[in-house]
């Protein structure tokens, strides 16, 4: 399989020089994902949602790539509170829950304060790829 990128078309990606994500060999690689509502052009106030949107956020480009939230093999949360990491436990075990991918939290700031966490995930392909 050649190497694909996936696009956002967010500003970002051609600003900084990144794709949302990339698919090689059997494996999505997602960059950091926020929590920013793409539809609303809105980012939340609260962790929780901001949480919510991220794991959206990912599904959504994971599904463009072949894959889902259930190929997620490795994840890692970035807050710059980690006191705001435990309550957005539910949202995790809620997406991921069957999942149990590998995981990782680090604490560090963030492009903009409005973020509170940004999430980043390695997936396979789906079998049927």
């Amino acid at each position: 399989m050649s190497r694909q990128l996936i696009s956002s078309d967010s500003e970002f990606e051609s600003k900084i020089g990144y794709s949302r994500a990339v698919v090689e060999d059997d494996f999505v690689f997602v960059s950091g994902t926020t929590g920013y509502d793409y539809t609303t052009m809105t980012i939340s106030e609260n962790v929780i949602e901001q949480a919510d949107q991220c794991l959206k956020n990912i599904e959504q480009v994971l599904k463009s790539a072949g894959s889902d939230l259930s190929g997620i093999v490795r994840i890692r949360y970035i807050l710059p509170n980690k006191a705001d990491f435990e309550p957005c436990w539910p949202v995790f075990q809620k997406h991921l829950g069957c999942v149990l991918p590998a995981a990782t939290m680090f604490e560090a700031g963030l492009l903009d304060e409005k973020m509170k966490i940004e999430i980043e995930v390695t997936a396979k392909l789906s079998a049927d790829e």
